[in-house]
């Protein structure tokens, strides 16, 4: 398999209502466990909701208007993505109002609240702006697990760097804007939970710390950044820069921060080396590592 069948695959897969499904059925099950028994209809009520309104709903309307506009199944073209994003902010807000109403768990009712705020947001950039859809729809429910299960849900974000190789390799997005994409879903996502948790006084399980999501995030994007940076900037010795940087970043990770975070930091790190290093010389990432 090549790479851009490699990377087509990826991106399938990691499509914003299918990455969820994988996603939202660990966080059900993580919600569904009460003082250390598993109470399986909670579970039954949370998986039907969140995958009729984070997934079946929003794949609907973008297969239905994909096939409406004759364009492929990512809708491309930036100003064709509105009518599936609207629909997309319906459909969590929906999914969220059922779940205040039946009042079945706090963190899965802000959490589909979080969704439909940040596909708002998503929207209003996408006036201007093609941001990835892709890494945003990844960082959400990445974010909803690092605030459930701390440096176990960190994890998941090893799938961040790879999928930022394949939306840029495909084609479909900048590198700026797959990155982005990311940054933005990770900080909205844990800084909104704690916000309308808080703003609803709603009673949840216990969370990882905000300032210790807020380290786990910095890990993630860290060095992803840095090597954004890099690729555009006209930089004299980008590899040895980056390996100043990278060091500095160690450090500070070390120093300041749980051993945790350094070893997520550590996992980021060396995914996106190693995904620069299989994409080769075309690959903007691959050419930093490689500059003189």
């Amino acid at each position: 398999m090549n790479k851009l069948k490699i990377a087509k695959t990826i991106s399938t897969f990691t499509n914003p209502p299918i990455i969820c499904i994988p996603l939202f059925f660990i966080i059900c099950l993580v919600l569904s466990f009460e003082n250390s028994s598993f109470n399986f209809a909670k579970f039954i009520v949370l998986e039907l909701i969140s995958l009729v309104f984070a997934s079946v709903l929003p794949m609907a309307i973008i297969l239905y208007w994909a096939k409406k506009l004759d364009t492929d199944s990512d809708i491309s073209n930036r100003q064709d993505r509105f009518m599936p994003l609207i629909v997309g902010i319906i459909s969590y807000f929906i999914g969220f109002l059922i779940l205040l109403f039946l009042n079945v768990d706090n963190f899965l009712t802000a959490l589909l609240l979080c969704y439909s705020i940040n596909t708002g947001v998503v929207l209003l950039i996408t006036f201007k702006w093609k941001i990835s859809v892709h890494t945003t729809g990844l960082s959400g429910p990445v974010g909803a697990l690092i605030l459930l299960l701390g440096p176990i849900g960190a994890l998941f974000a090893i799938l961040y760097p790879i999928l930022i190789w394949s939306r840029v390799t495909l084609e479909k997005h900048t590198m700026a804007q797959a990155i982005a994409g990311g940054v933005q879903g990770f900080f909205l996502t844990v800084l909104e939970m704690y916000l309308f948790i808080n703003l609803f006084s709603f009673d949840v399980v216990a969370m990882t710390p905000l300032i210790d999501c807020i380290y786990y995030i910095l890990a993630i994007i860290f060095t992803p950044v840095i090597l954004g940076i890099l690729s555009y900037g006209n930089f004299k010795n980008k590899k040895v820069l980056f390996i100043i940087l990278e060091i500095i970043g160690l450090i500070i990770f070390l120093v300041f921060m749980p051993l945790s975070v350094l070893a997520i930091f550590v996992l980021i790190s060396l995914t996106s080396i190693l995904i620069s290093l299989y994409a080769g010389e075309d690959y903007a990432w691959f050419k930093v590592l490689k500059s003189s």
